[in-house]
């Protein structure tokens, strides 16, 4: 199975970079900025897991792709997704299949209007990576699971060869019939986590430490359930009392990649995470008055950096 991931930052880089290890036919399709230091460096992986060291690995540029690939799998950032999807458009052929792992849902709606829905899988990883100053991917724990799945819950022919191709490769491959339910799952916890860590610039530890902090981070992880909820994707009970229990960790130093971006000045998936949430939210007529102000706190942030930008 020839497989193209989009991206060898941290999280292409790791899931791309194990396959790779393992043997797998995967080619990155990267700029020319890392395309140029993985020419120089390798992809080098650091984990507790095992590191890897890979030199010269096969990468393409948006430009040059001119055949299509079997499996494509899209790790970047959703607010890069309207380009992401003008680069692939020549790999995707007749049979390609799109495997995205980005934050929320609203991506499935783009990828579904630009290649069908029938090409489109659904996706969701848990990993916590960052790419360092030297282009090396720092696996910061031991998470690193890939979910993926038919939306329809089917176990079809083309699953099954997935299934095969990124299995034993080095991180947790998981298969899943319900993989709707897991990114609804992970959504609602994540755009809570995002939500309230971003909108007090605090981690989960100090946030319930302060006075109403535990009745605001709960309060908001209601919200966000009843949209759940009344999407037909209610979260089960068990994941439920995960969420709070991880949302409301006395010490916790937890904080969403959304605040650690947003700290560094860079861009944020709000529209994505938070502010599609609230769309729904207000479509179906459900309490949305702290996914408000999250969403409010977010663009405020985003006006300011592009007007630093344009300066």
């Amino acid at each position: 199975m020839r497989v193209l991931i989009v991206g060898a930052g941290a999280t292409g880089g790791y899931f791309g970079g194990r396959l790779l290890q393992h043997g797998r036919d995967v080619t990155f399709l990267v700029r020319e900025a890392r395309a140029n230091m993985l020419a120089r460096t390798g992809l080098v992986i650091r984990s507790m897991t095992g590191d890897a060291s890979l030199p010269a690995p096969p990468m393409v540029l948006a430009r040059d792709l001119d055949v299509p690939y079997d499996l494509v799998l899209l790790s970047c950032k959703a607010y890069a997704l309207e380009q992401v999807m003008a680069d692939i458009a020549p790999a995707v052929g007749p049979d390609t299949v799109i495997l995205p792992v980005l934050n929320g849902m609203r991506h499935l709606d783009l990828l579904d209007a630009r290649f069908g829905a029938e090409r489109v899988l659904g996706g969701q990883c848990v990993i916590a990576a960052t790419l360092d100053a030297q282009g090396v991917v720092q696996h910061l724990n031991q998470s690193h699971s890939l979910t993926f799945g038919e939306r329809d819950g089917t176990t079809s022919g083309r699953m099954q060869k997935i299934t095969r191709s990124l299995s034993d490769t080095g991180f947790d491959a998981r298969p899943s019939n319900s993989i709707l339910q897991d990114m609804w799952d992970k959504w609602v916890f994540l755009a809570s986590l995002a939500g309230i860590t971003c909108l007090m610039r605090a981690s989960v530890g100090d946030i319930v430490a302060a006075p109403g902090g535990t009745t605001i981070t709960l309060d908001l992880l209601e919200e966000c359930r009843t949209v759940a909820e009344r999407s037909g994707h209610a979260p089960g009970d068990a994941t439920l009392q995960r969420a709070r229990s991880v949302l409301t960790e006395a010490g916790s130093s937890l904080t969403a990649s959304m605040l650690r971006d947003l700290q560094h000045g860079h861009a944020i998936e709000a529209d994505h995470v938070i502010g599609d949430m609230l769309r729904r939210a207000e479509h179906l007529r459900s309490a949305h008055a702290l996914l408000t102000v999250v969403y409010a706190n977010l663009k405020a942030y985003e006006a300011g950096r592009a007007r630093t930008a344009s300066a």
